[in-house]
């Protein structure tokens, strides 16, 4: 028996990005664990990807090409050759592009957080072909466009320095189920004596295990930063030199915050005033004791009409108090900004002739219904889908559902596995897996530029994306060199190598070790140095007046909820987020039976007192709905959601479901502020039991 250990990386929509090392015997992956050696890792692995190779094996995986033979949504297909899918494919495509390529819409995410897996080849497949391009919205739009604004770049906290703070602030996050590293550099702060507070409107597995949990109403994070801000202005926790010399608009905003008094805030978050009065003394205490006061704001935060104004108040909570001074202070929302990714020369945006239209992939169920004007441009004819389940993830799946459905819609779909989304296909394509193929990582949650080799031979006839597209290339004529480059070649050039932060990176000796740290300061902002327009962390912004938005931070109302829309909530009166749940990842693994085991079905947690108003005992099966539509989950009676707040966690294929719905069903296509993302989280139901 031969026995190798391959030095590979985690793909997964996961702030960890993990190093893994893969057992190979004799050609099969036996076992994926942590490497030991990368800091961040420290040798744990999540529960989910200790099971890779449980994924990678599945019985179900699909191993060929399939086309459709029953109705779209039936899941029907039969075996074809690779030669019949690419000819069919160029077939239906090409007289498509040639009356107006707009009409092709490529439509990914982060099935693979990549950088050549998920966006090189068929970037540059889809910029040949001039078809319209997408809005890539659905996560982390919205925080970023806000945090972008106020401190220049999605750059923060070193997730390695978190142990070392005094205070720690979880903002709208789950990090043990969600940031699991994150949670162990956490764990040891605490065991030093760190506070650690949580803000979410759920009692989570990590509030539960905060030494405080404020339970905010759901979309009123930006009045809660508000709040603190007043009273940090109002008692003077402040850094005055910091403000002075590296901040822009504190007179304006020290006067818009005089509005929001801790009762103010408290009325509009549905707190106690004393709660936020003691965090900011807390907060502003601990930074002026020179000690590390961070704050951990995850994308729970966003999901509403106000998102990025949300994000973008609590990123001025640092400057106020000098937090950033600290190497163990400031904050972390996305660490992405730091990595000097080579984005032109991977995705080749020079190969566009024009520029095509952008649909926004939030607002898909919309778009696929929608016919041909000079608004909108030519209906999508064709869709091809990678590395995203959107039937499963994306707003108002009735929607969505009907767009996908369409008989005239001809759709592609490149997958491991017969997802909901694949239901609908024409034409599906089978997709290797991380073990399968070669990628580059970036992340967003540290500071390491990560490899991935392949460690076997891809399954069956599975093909890694980049091949697709070249085979696809070679089928529509496309005769540029650039569609000829291996996957070797485009990790090459994943990062610029003429930039300090990649330390002269190398292609060679990064996937010989596997992962290498970037060239950055301990403390990013300790001397200011923010990449805004002025240099300093903006509390004004002129760039969001230009952009028509206020420039001050500001309070916006959710879309739905009882305060800004009382005959909305009439109807439905409770609110309803669905956060992931800790089995999944997105739809990934749910349909890896000891994962799904584990979750055992939908849920729905409801507080003891709504459910005693409709009835509901702790395991009726429950109907959730609304205007946009409704699913069953079985009802869990805790006090862990708040009064008038149900929580589904999410998200599960809509074909394992009882009811074959998921909580997407009541969710809406608005969408936020800025940063055009979508409103999961600003969602009204009702909720009755079945009979």
């Amino acid at each position: 028996m031969t026995t190798t250990q391959v030095r590979a990386t985690c793909p997964l929509d996961c702030p960890d990005t993990c190093a893994l090392l893969v057992t190979v015997e004799d050609g099969v992956a036996t076992a994926v664990k942590g490497d030991p050696d990368h800091p961040t890792t420290a040798g744990v692995l999540c529960t989910k990807v200790s099971r890779y190779t449980e994924r990678t094996y599945h019985a179900d995986r699909l191993l060929t090409p399939l086309r459709r033979v029953g109705r779209k949504g039936e899941g029907k297909f039969e075996r074809i050759s690779w030669d019949e899918a690419l000819d069919t494919i160029a077939a239906r495509l090409k007289p498509i592009a040639a009356r107006n390529p707009q009409a092709i819409l490529p439509y990914s995410y982060c099935g693979t957080m990549g950088l050549v897996q998920g966006e090189s080849m068929s970037s540059r497949f889809f910029h040949q072909l001039g078809a319209s391009l997408l809005d890539r919205t659905i996560c982390a739009s919205a925080g970023a466009t806000g945090y972008r604004y106020t401190v220049g770049a999605t750059i923060g906290t070193d997730m390695e320095q978190f142990q070392n703070a005094k205070l720690i602030i979880i903002w709208g996050g789950n990090p043990i189920a969600s940031n699991l590293h994150f949670w162990m550099r956490a764990q040891e702060a605490k065991r030093h004596g760190a506070t650690l507070v949580a803000i979410d409107p759920y009692r989570s597995l990590t509030a539960e295990k905060c030494h405080q949990h404020i339970a905010l109403l759901p979309g009123t994070d930006a009045a809660l930063a508000l709040g603190l801000m007043h009273v940090l202005i109002a008692e003077d926790w402040l850094d005055h030199d910091y403000i002075a010399n590296h901040t822009l608009g504190f007179d304006a905003l020290k006067e818009r915050v005089a509005e929001w008094t801790p009762e103010r805030t408290a009325d509009t978050c549905g707190i106690a005033a004393v709660q936020i009065v003691e965090l900011a003394r807390l907060y502003g205490q601990t930074c002026r004791n020179g000690e590390g006061a961070a704050i951990r704001a995850n994308y729970g935060v966003q999901r509403v009409r106000g998102g990025g104004m949300a994000v973008r108040n609590i990123a001025c909570l640092p400057a106020l108090t000098g937090a950033w001074r600290h190497a163990a202070g400031g904050m972390q929302l996305s660490s992405s900004g730091s990595f000097p990714v080579n984005r032109k020369a991977l995705q080749r945006p020079d190969l566009l002739q024009g520029t095509p239209r952008t649909i926004n992939m939030s607002t898909i169920g919309d778009d696929l219904l929608k016919t041909a004007s000079a608004e909108f441009g030519p209906q999508v004819e064709a869709v091809i889908v990678y590395n995203s389940n959107p039937l499963a993830v994306a707003p108002e799946s009735a929607r969505v559902e009907q767009g996908f459905a369409r008989e005239d819609l001809f759709t592609v779909v490149l997958e491991q596995f017969q997802t909901d989304t694949a239901d609908y296909a024409d034409i599906v394509l089978p997709a290797t897996t991380q073990l399968e193929h070669v990628d580059a990582h970036s992340t967003y949650g540290h500071l390491y530029m990560m490899a991935n080799n392949a460690a076997i031979a891809p399954l069956g006839e599975a093909k890694a994306n980049t091949e697709i597209f070249r085979l696809l290339a070679q089928r529509m004529g496309f005769d540029d060199p650039c569609f000829q480059e291996s996957d070797e070649a485009l990790a090459a050039q994943a990062f610029d190598a003429t930039d300090a932060r990649a330390v002269h990176f190398d292609w060679e000796s990064l996937k010989r070790k596997g992962w290498q740290k970037l060239a950055m300061p301990e403390a990013p902002f300790a001397n200011g140095g923010f990449a805004t327009p002025s240099g300093k962390c903006e509390f004004y912004s002129a760039s969001m007046a230009q952009a028509g938005l206020d420039p001050l931070p500001s309070y916006i109302a959710p879309y739905e909820s009882p305060a800004s829309n009382p005959e909305l909530a009439a109807r439905y009166p409770l609110a309803m987020i669905s956060p992931p749940a800790r089995n999944f990842l997105n739809s990934t693994f749910v349909n890896v039976k000891s994962l799904r085991a584990a979750e055992g079905e939908p849920h729905l947690d409801i507080h003891p007192d709504d459910c005693a108003t409709r009835g509901i005992a702790a395991g009726d099966m429950v109907r959730i709905f609304n205007d946009r539509g409704s699913f069953v989950a079985r009802a869990r009676v805790t006090d862990k959601a708040r009064r008038g707040l149900v929580v589904g966690l999410s998200v599960w294929w809509k074909k394992l479901a009882s009811d074959g719905k998921n909580a997407n069903e009541v969710t809406s296509q608005r969408l936020t502020d800025m940063g055009r993302a979508p409103t999961f989280y600003d969602t009204l139901v009702e909720v009755e039991k079945v009979a």
